[in-house]
């Protein structure tokens, strides 16, 4: 009870840091480092190119190489016309439940690993216990890949992971990529009586993005006969479609918006290809013949690679031990896993409270499910004494 109530104390703190993406999350990394070091872990601050956001790697136990990395990140998403029944940055405690701004998408994980941190401290570790949070993952884990980067250039790295997403203690050893891109139609803005003398962006957009849809249809034909999601096959979605702004006006750019979450890596080779082929061989010498500057660019927002299930995974395998579930499941959703797992990392995504409530107005943890994290993590760190 003492821990869950520190985890509660700790959740507070964490929760009134605005961390949404657009805006810094140095005071909070700052607060997760004065806990960490108050327990007498190693602490580097990892600041980005800007200065503004910052990771956070610290170690608890031995300087040796393998042990466990605890992951979270630190930022949440916006707040912005959603209608909330209290302040989304100030916890609310109300029956079994906490409120708050990214009380399950992540800080009510990352709460119980501080808590639990002078506790690791205590034990006669073998194997070092690390922290990582970083910045930014939910508009693209660009402080995740940021770390991977320092963490591959070090000779001493984590062995294990373990991603406290919300999977209501659920094992997780799988989940499809997410890779999130902004296509540019730039054309030529003319009177809308006479269009042969404009481009029309909102016209190639549509084309764009009705080959977007015929890939959709496609890919559910191609999807692998063993595949543990759902659905199943590789998706697109287009998130956003806007351009024009007259009904007598050639619009002169549109903009679309769109994303897709591969279960493997050929179908995203095959959307990209397809997708440059139509482009470079049909819209693009159109829209030249009228206007040679027209162009279409595509830029990648993020492009990060899921987590793949392995035959070999003791992380997983303790897990499943830990909490006696049968076995491990998938997620649909996207996470940090395939970053570290690219390291070389047994990773696995298993965290306190439901992605249902991620993203939504009263957003909330319950303190059930915050004790069977807690006893989870005191297992785990019993393992590597």
């Amino acid at each position: 009870m003492q821990r869950l109530a520190r985890t509660e104390e700790i959740l507070a703190q964490l929760v009134g840091f605005p961390t949404v993406s657009c805006d810094s999350n140095r005071a909070c990394i700052a607060y997760v480092a004065e806990q960490l070091e108050a327990a007498g872990a190693r602490v580097e601050i990892l600041p980005d190119e800007s200065g503004h956001k910052a990771n956070l790697l610290a170690t608890i136990g031995p300087d040796r190489p393998g042990g466990l990395m605890l992951s979270a990140h630190s930022d949440v998403v916006p707040v912005t016309d959603q209608i909330w029944q209290s302040d989304p940055f100030t916890l609310l405690a109300r029956n079994d439940a906490l409120y708050g701004r990214g009380t399950c998408d992540m800080k009510g994980f990352l709460a119980a690993t501080l808590a639990m941190a002078p506790h690791f401290a205590d034990l006669p570790l073998k194997r070092p216990i690390h922290y990582a949070i970083t910045y930014d993952e939910e508009i693209g884990c660009f402080g995740a890949q940021h770390l991977a980067r320092i963490l591959e250039s070090r000779p001493i790295r984590p062995a294990q992971a373990l991603i406290g997403e919300p999977t209501e203690m659920q094992v997780i050893d799988a989940h499809k990529g997410c890779f999130e891109y902004t296509t540019i139609i730039s054309g030529l803005e003319g009177h809308g009586s006479m269009p042969d003398l404009g481009v029309n962006a909102a016209e190639y957009a549509a084309r764009f993005v009705s080959a977007l849809v015929r890939l959709k249809q496609q890919l559910k034909s191609a999807c692998p006969p063993d595949s543990p999601f759902d659905p199943p096959w590789t998706t697109i979605n287009t998130g956003a479609l806007t351009g024009g702004q007259a009904h007598n006006v050639i619009p002169g750019t549109a903009q679309i918006d769109w994303e897709m979450r591969p279960v493997q890596r050929v179908d995203a080779l095959h959307v990209k290809q397809t997708l440059q082929t139509l482009c470079e061989e049909e819209l693009l010498p159109e829209m030249r013949a009228v206007c040679p500057q027209a162009d279409i660019v595509t830029t990648a927002l993020a492009e990060v690679d899921g987590l793949n299930a392995m035959t070999q995974n003791p992380l997983r395998d303790t897990l499943l031990a830990i909490t006696g579930q049968n076995g491990a499941s998938t997620v649909p959703f996207g996470t940090e896993a395939g970053i570290y797992q690219a390291l070389g990392m047994d990773v696995v995504v298993c965290g306190p409270g439901s992605i249902a409530q991620a993203h939504k107005p009263d957003e909330f943890i319950t303190h059930s499910q915050l004790s069977l994290c807690l006893d989870l993590l005191e297992q785990l760190a019993q393992r590597l004494t």
